[in-house]
């Protein structure tokens, strides 16, 4: 199958279209080894024209790792699929937001390796757009005394910011129960396959720096935040019907644009795949 993958890039910061694969179909390691690697260079794949089923992204997903259930089960899954998650709003069933710059699942050991977003149903008209940032850039942007300052830092990430977005909104996610301590995580990560260094950082689950206030972290924060989004740094994904999109949760931040109110059906289903603790 090799021989008919292309990969196109999408932009300058991050992104890439992979053309000739049918994920529905079992890959040989030629092909995947390709996708991997097309991966690991452009952070952000995206696949048109994809018709999977739960099992399909399962399969699919588990060749980077480990599939599990959201470890904070904040979505229902299709019968048999604890680990594929629904991300719905139709009318009825408004969809918890995400416009909000976020890694996954940071607040726990080993956050996932990587995200992978199915689309069976879209708003339309440009609406419901997902926006991705290169951290490797961000913290390749900052000048060598900033990344003398944070290097070494640990974050402290936490689920109180989650609980408190979902638990308190008119929306389909469902209540986060159990809150665990927060937990640290380097500010500045290696990569532990690139061996390249990014920010690791998220609007929602980090609540300061290790040894220091919030109060004291927060304009650091807010500026390490600022640089990761610039628009030079952003690849913004347009959704077609039946599209994959995977991110590499290590070094990239995303945010869902919500300009579509609970009238607009747009469903997607999300499968994780495990990662490392981060050094």
């Amino acid at each position: 199958m090799t021989c008919d993958l292309q990969v196109v890039p999408l932009g300058a910061a991050l992104g890439a279209r992979v053309e000739g694969v049918d994920l529905s179909e079992e890959l040989d390691d030629e092909s995947f080894a390709f996708i991997r690697a097309a991966f690991l260079a452009h952070q952000v794949l995206v696949f048109p024209e994809q018709r999977l089923n739960p099992e399909h992204q399962v399969r699919f997903t588990s060749r980077f790792g480990a599939v599990d259930p959201h470890p904070l089960r904040t979505r229902r899954s299709p019968e048999g699929f604890p680990q594929v998650m629904i991300l719905e709003n139709r009318p009825g069933v408004p969809g918890a937001r995400n416009d909000v710059w976020h890694l996954d699942v940071t607040c726990t050991e080993r956050p996932p390796a990587l995200g992978v977003l199915h689309a069976l149903e879209i708003p339309g008209n440009g609406m419901g757009d997902t926006q991705f940032c290169n951290l490797y850039a961000a913290y390749e942007a900052l000048s060598p005394a900033m990344q003398a300052s944070i290097d070494g830092l640990g974050g402290l990430h936490s689920a109180a910011g989650l609980a408190s977005r979902f638990n308190n909104a008119h929306s389909d996610a469902l209540p986060i129960k159990d809150i665990p301590p927060p937990i640290r995580h380097p500010i500045v990560r290696t990569h532990p396959d690139t061996r390249r260094r990014s920010l690791f950082i998220s609007v929602l689950e980090v609540i300061a720096f290790d040894g220091m206030t919030a109060e004291e972290s927060a304009p650091i924060l807010r500026y390490l935040y600022e640089v990761a989004t610039r628009a030079e740094n952003v690849y913004r994904h347009r959704w077609s019907e039946r599209d994959v999109v995977m991110w590499d949760n290590r070094c990239v931040m995303h945010y869902g644009v919500h300009d579509y109110d609970d009238s607009v059906p747009r469903v997607m289903h999300r499968t994780t795949a495990a990662g490392d603790r981060p050094i």
